[in-house]
């Protein structure tokens, strides 16, 4: 298996998709499956590699010469570190603060052809390429058009994963011939997405599946509130599309083995938590006398962005200090959100302190001590921290969207179960009202710790998420490798008859579910 992404832990990081691209590799490699990811060697790779080889990648009326550096995975899987220093050799990963590189379209369609390349020259059958958002989101294209003669692509079945919708990968047509792409993709069946050509788009439109990052999100994606204009293209995948929770390295975030909290604990040595709540006291500079550490702590780490929910605390933030509570924010994003939780910590120094900016270890400490975690996301189409948070007896309290829906369990007040506190309606009073219940039931011990512990026996590990994954390779092979075969899941189309993707002309609209009609 070939799988492209932009970044990867521990090669490169942005955001939850390097989580997904380091971890995933590892759970399929242990299962027996032979995985080979290739990513950019930015600048600043720790992990360098080892040369493995040099390719020549063909990029419209170019041939741009790449180093390729290999480097174990976790499980037996393989990296391919990408190094073409004019394109990934820069300060960041897409940009510069809220600019995109102008280049953006030629660095990445360079990463999906170089991964193609390097697969042709290895010399070994590929069973499935799976790209991961709109940065790869050309290898499908490529690999239906350039790489549709057959090859080490002869029966290849494509996967493409949106990690997030709303990034969208809009070029300027006039991109299109200098990336070895032709003019009759630009339609809306192809890359067209209003007079733009959209990477993300072509990974949808030549996918042979779409997955994407909880079951949640894949039904929310089909609606104009969360489609991001795209819901009516989502649509058309029909059965094609598949929601699939992202895991967490349960190796890493495990309070029986974490050494970046000072008291290590399971589930049946719960009260050993207090030693970190003073250890995160301390860290904010909040106190951790008795009286303290006797108030819920609740603690949140998170870009400071509307869609994390901080429009939602900003309408509630003169009700926070005198809710009973103490609060410990680590995070950065817009001036006006870092702005806010200064002055409200500045004011009210003993009840709410803030951390800007992002530590690792110390946000170890944060779910080792912290009694909840606050997430109430406009919409998360996975989301990590609510797991990392259940597995160390953190109770989460969220917004009813995407992943989170789909991982935190309501707590039920009659019954006693669940395993977190959830609102449905994103307004100031429907979250208000969860913190207040949150509150409430912490005066509860026993009803307490039955929430701890039913969150930390949750299972987020990766295996579970990469079961699911390799069942989509599984029907996306049978649908690739026809001819007509039956479907291997009821409602799913059959895609094409072996061979018929030969013709660069046949767009994705002959093999979707409905009629093409949107941008």
């Amino acid at each position: 298996m070939l799988m492209v992404a932009a970044e990867a832990l521990p090669f490169s990081k942005t955001g939850g998709l390097a989580d997904v691209a380091g971890a995933l590799p590892a759970a399929l490699a242990r299962m027996g499956h032979r995985v080979t990811l290739v990513t950019p060697r930015y600048r600043g790779v720790g992990v360098q590699g080892a040369p493995v080889a040099r390719l020549v990648v063909p990029l419209g009326a170019e041939r741009l010469d790449a180093a390729c550096y290999q480097a174990p995975l976790g499980g037996g899987a393989t990296a391919i570190l990408v190094d073409r220093p004019d394109l990934f050799d820069r300060d960041f990963l897409y940009g510069q603060g809220s600019r995109d590189y102008a280049d953006n379209a030629r660095r990445f369609a360079f990463l999906a052809r170089a991964a193609l390349e390097f697969a042709v020259q290895k010399g070994e059958r590929v069973d499935v390429v799976h790209a991961h958002d709109w940065q790869a989101g050309l290898a499908p294209v490529y690999l239906r058009t350039a790489y549709a003669a057959g090859g080490a692509f002869e029966g290849t079945a494509c996967v493409f994963t949106v990690h997030n919708l709303a990034y969208q990968g809009l070029v300027d047509p006039a991109w299109l011939p200098m990336l070895g792409l032709g003019r009759e993709l630009l339609t809306i069946d192809g890359l067209e997405y209003w007079g733009r050509a959209s990477f993300l788009k072509g990974g949808i439109n030549f996918a042979d599946l779409v997955t994407t990052v909880s079951r949640r999100y894949a039904e929310e994606i089909r609606t104009p509130e969360f489609g991001c204009g795209f819901e009516g293209i989502v649509a058309r995948c029909g059965r094609r599309l598949v929601g699939i929770p992202n895991g967490i390295d349960t190796e890493e975030w495990d309070p029986r083995h974490d050494l970046a909290i000072p008291a290590r604990y399971d589930a049946r040595s719960l009260g050993r938590r207090v030693e970190n709540k003073r250890a995160l006291a301390e860290a904010f500079g909040l106190p951790a006398d008795r009286a303290a550490l006797a108030r819920p702590l609740v603690a949140m780490i998170s870009r400071m962005v509307d869609q994390k929910g901080l429009d939602l605390i900003a309408a509630v933030s003169g009700e926070l200090p005198y809710l009973g509570a103490r609060f410990a924010i680590m995070g950065a994003g817009e001036p006006r959100y870092e702005h806010m939780w200064r002055l409200l910590a500045a004011r009210y120094p003993d009840t709410i302190a803030v951390k800007v900016g992002f530590d690792q270890a110390l946000s170890h400490l944060v779910h080792g001590g912290a009694d909840l975690f606050m997430m109430p996301s406009r919409f998360e189409p996975c989301g990590l921290s609510q797991m990392y948070a259940q597995r160390y007896g953190n109770v989460p309290v969220v917004h009813a969207t995407g992943g989170l829906d789909d991982t935190v369990e309501a707590f039920d007040p009659a019954t006693g179960q669940g395993t977190g506190f959830k609102f449905r309606e994103y307004s100031p009073e429907a979250f208000l009202g969860a913190l207040r219940l949150a509150f409430a039931t912490f005066g509860d011990r026993a009803a307490w710790r039955r929430l701890q512990r039913s969150g930390m026996a949750r299972d987020f590990s990766w295996g579970v998420s990469a079961e699911g994954y390799a069942e989509v390779y599984r029907q996306a092979v049978l649908l690739a490798r026809g001819p007509w075969l039956s479907p291997p899941e009821p409602g799913l189309t059959r895609r094409r008859k072996a061979g018929s993707m030969k013709n660069p002309a046949r767009t994705a609209a002959a093999v979707t579910d409905g009629p093409a009609r949107e941008s």
